[in-house]
């Protein structure tokens, strides 16, 4: 038997529909053939909270192994797990095609969906998962919204946090009565006839809920960056990819968004187009998590091959048709985080070699998980977590000192910045950035084209 293994990770499609995958029993079985395995081994004890949380239970154990541990215990590890995949294709020589056929992220997913089964679900968080709902409802009122949800109103934060037990100190996104799709469709724009990729590749930005309702300027920066570099595009959202639905482990849910989604976009597929996705999570769903979901579905396999996050996009155009003139040095650095959706998407640092095409640029990487997690940084009872997994990527957003702090993970990049400036303020210092930004969105300023 072989004491890991250096193979490429394989992942088997999730069987959420065999009878078996919900029995407790067998569920406990495999938490502790995989926990046992997992403390023999402890390479991911600094990936994410459940690792120590596991190794603290076997450490504390009467025998010290896990033999004596509480099967209900096992739950506190289910719950600090994130599903960001890390622990699978970074750092686990136990994935299969090794025999161990070990997939950590997945079985916490198994393990989520048997607690949702029995009842066992926070209530908060399954309805901030009803993104599109919650985006179309909150943008009819947006002023409102936001001024209900900003940090500082202390009338009606305190009352979030005591009715809904979200954190009162949690920086909540906003949302604008202007949507990307509302904006695309109001002010077009056409491809730049003297770039290199002019006339080859056209692409549907696929707005994901966050861009549309949260952020649209992301997507339009996206779009004006494509459009110079010559790429006819077109902007879709036809819903949710369902990664909120994944975090909550309603794989119906998600089912029913992959099938909805790749329906919509399989007609401009087979014209075509590329499919852009503008959050490093829509990407890894596309990708990989709908396939695995829905191995047999012919427009989710079209979708996973059609599909490239817009950082990826942007540098295969550089190196394969060549880019316009006029790229500028960003002034006063960007500092990258590597969302984990994007490095489990094993594509490279996109972000990072994308905003390093602008000349003299000065690039740092934070490669640590920024530790929000979907919800967790969001919800009283998780948000210190969050924190605590969170902190070595402060730490190195205000030891870089760069004035720009991006991520292909919004809601990564926000809790970045708002553990960065509160550690900076505890030493006395001043962190540049006063936005967390989308890498895209530097990338068009460095073009000049979103002033």
């Amino acid at each position: 038997m072989r004491e890991g293994s250096l193979d490429a990770p394989t992942r088997h499609p999730i069987d959420w529909q065999d009878p078996d995958f919900l029995n407790v029993e067998k569920i406990n079985e495999e938490l502790e053939r995989v926990f046992d395995i997992c403390h023999g081994c402890r390479r991911c004890f600094n990936l994410c909270e459940s690792f120590p949380r596991l190794f603290d239970l076997v450490d504390n154990a009467p025998s010290g192994e896990l033999d004596t541990v509480a099967k209900e215990d096992y739950a506190k590890v289910v719950e600090a797990c994130t599903l960001c995949d890390m622990c699978f294709m970074t750092k686990c020589p136990y994935v299969p095609p090794h025999e161990y056929d070990l997939d950590f992220p997945h079985l916490m997913l198994r393990a989520r969906m048997a607690e949702v089964k029995a009842g066992k679900t926070n209530a908060t968080a399954r309805q901030l998962a009803e993104m599109d709902r919650n985006g179309r409802l909150l943008a009819l009122v947006a002023p409102i919204a936001n001024w209900v949800s900003a940090k500082g109103n202390s009338l009606t934060r305190p009352l979030l946090e005591s009715v809904l037990g979200i954190d009162k100190d949690a920086a909540l996104p906003k949302f604008h009565t202007r949507t990307f799709i509302m904006a695309n469709r109001g002010d077009p724009l056409t491809p730049n006839p003297a770039a290199p990729a002019f006339g080859k590749r056209k692409a549907v930005l696929f707005a994901t809920c966050y861009v549309n309702y949260n952020k649209p300027s992301t997507g339009l920066a996206a779009r004006a960056v494509l459009n110079h570099l010559g790429v006819e595009t077109r902007a879709e959202y036809p819903g949710c990819c369902g990664m909120p639905f994944l975090e909550q482990a309603e794989l119906e849910r998600v089912a029913e968004q992959a099938r909805k989604v790749s329906a919509a976009l399989r007609p401009l597929i087979d014209e075509g187009y590329d499919i852009i996705a503008l959050t490093a999570s829509c990407g890894l769903m596309f990708k990989y998590e709908w396939p695995l979901i829905l191995p047999n579905d012919a427009n989710v396999k079209a979708l996973s091959k059609a599909a490239y996050d817009i950082d990826q996009y942007v540098v295969d155009i550089a190196k394969k048709d060549g880019l316009p003139e006029g790229l500028k040095r960003i002034e006063g650095g960007v500092t990258v985080h590597l969302a984990c959706h994007a490095r489990a998407q094993n594509i490279g640092q996109k972000a990072v070699e994308m905003l390093r095409l602008a000349p003299g640029t000065e690039v740092d990487v934070i490669e640590r998980c920024a530790g929000h997690g979907g919800t967790f940084g969001v919800l009283k009872e998780t948000r210190v977590c969050a924190t605590k997994v969170g902190t070595p990527a402060f730490r190195q957003a205000v030891k870089g000192g760069k004035a720009h702090l991006v991520s292909d993970c919004p809601l990564a990049a926000k809790h970045i910045l708002e553990g960065a400036q509160g550690m900076a303020a505890q030493r006395g210092e001043t962190f540049l950035p006063e936005t967390a930004e989308h890498p895209i969105e530097i990338f068009a300023k460095a073009y000049g084209l979103m002033e």
